[in-house]
């Protein structure tokens, strides 16, 4: 499976617009804000490369689900239950 991303890849400053109030509780409660977000934007990725992931292969899936409901799945003559 390949990296999601280069987690050696240099940090690179930005600008983020956020409600005042938000970042006011955030940095009381001594939240790291940059790494939060990253952690948010990790798995924010996953889930849409997952969701790109299904689309692209709703084809192949919905064929193979029709083969197992046609045929049975690989090895249903070998199980033992």
């Amino acid at each position: 499976m390949s990296a999601l991303y280069n987690v050696h890849a240099k940090k690179k400053a930005t600008n983020l617009t956020i409600n005042s109030d938000l970042l006011t509780k955030a940095k009381e409660l001594h939240i790291n804000i940059s790494s939060s977000l990253e952690q948010t934007l990790i798995q924010i990725i996953k889930e849409k490369e997952s969701q790109n992931w299904e689309a692209q292969n709703k084809s192949s899936i919905e064929k193979y689900n029709e083969r197992v409901t046609d045929h049975g799945s690989f090895g249903d003559e070998m199980r033992n239950f």
